[in-house]
């Protein structure tokens, strides 16, 4: 979405989910404590994720305001060498608030386990599916009925025609990384629900899967992001499922990020528009 509109690659966007993931860690083990029982699971992240999206939101506009703002003009190098320097900066500063330790997610949810023709799926996975696919739904409703989402394709196809149209040009790209951000906070409690655990670094490798979902799919096309998200997760799958038996167990299931950048490389050298190959104008 940021990428459609201005032409720029957030590279920080990832440390902003790993922000999501431990405000909303720290927010559960607070209430939870040492008794996952003493307070319902729902009452509890839902709690959590009101917090953590207005901190991640204002991280997201602070960002964009301060940093990407006053380099709109400048040669693209100098936004993407600024967005790699926020990204630096908000995992020192996540690493002096939290430690550079782990930060355990209690397990509030019960692990209830469904089986399907072999295949297994837990609760937790199917709330997180379902609560995918909403989100996403919503954001394609924002963008494609809502007249902040024409502003938004308006700028995306010409900023100054959009302007002299009467949009508001600094506010639509505000609302592009501030919803940007509260999707990422959701995702941070997601990430942190399903895996257990929150760091400070967690943020780079997920901001980089996102960056290939995004090429994949073709960048700066919101349908494509969605599909290159469920292509990437289903080949990092199967290849962490298959690896072991192809080598004979010389490399093992904890290599499945390899595939991710396998799958990035093939597509820039084959495919770079991605599968559904939106193109974008080139911005001066």
């Amino acid at each position: 979405m940021v990428y459609g509109i201005i032409g720029l690659i957030n590279f920080a966007h990832g440390d902003v989910v790993m922000i999501g993931a431990m405000v909303a860690t720290t927010l559960v083990v607070t209430f939870v404590g040492g008794n996952p029982g003493a307070v319902s699971a729902w009452v509890v992240v839902i709690g959590a994720l009101l917090v953590a999206m207005p901190v991640c939101m204002a991280l997201g506009w602070t960002a964009e305001r301060f940093a990407y703002r006053p380099l709109r003009r400048a040669p693209r190098l100098a936004a993407l060498i600024t967005a790699i320097g926020i990204s630096i900066i908000i995992q020192n500063v996540a690493m002096m608030v939290w430690g550079r330790n782990y930060l355990s997610f209690p397990h509030i949810i019960e692990p209830v386990v469904y089986q399907f023709s072999g295949a297994r799926i837990s609760v937790l996975q199917i709330i997180i599916i379902v609560a995918a696919a909403a989100i996403m739904g919503a954001l394609m409703l924002i963008v494609h009925r809502t007249r902040l989402g024409t502003a938004m394709r308006a700028t995306s196809q010409n900023r100054e025609v959009a302007g002299l149209m009467g949009v508001n040009i600094n506010t639509v790209i505000s609302a592009a990384f501030v919803i940007g951000s509260l999707l990422a906070a959701v995702a941070g409690v997601m990430v942190a629900a399903y895996y257990g655990v929150a760091q400070y670094t967690m943020g780079f490798i997920l901001g980089l899967k996102a960056f290939t979902a995004a090429v994949l799919g073709g960048i700066g096309n919101l349908p494509g992001a969605m599909l290159g998200g469920l292509l990437l997760g289903v080949i990092e799958s199967l290849g962490a499922g298959y690896i072991g038996d192809l080598t004979n167990g010389f490399f093992g299931s904890h290599y499945q990020d390899v595939f991710s950048f396998i799958v990035l490389i093939l597509v820039l050298v084959f495919r770079p528009s991605g599968l559904l190959g939106e193109r974008v104008g080139d911005r001066a």
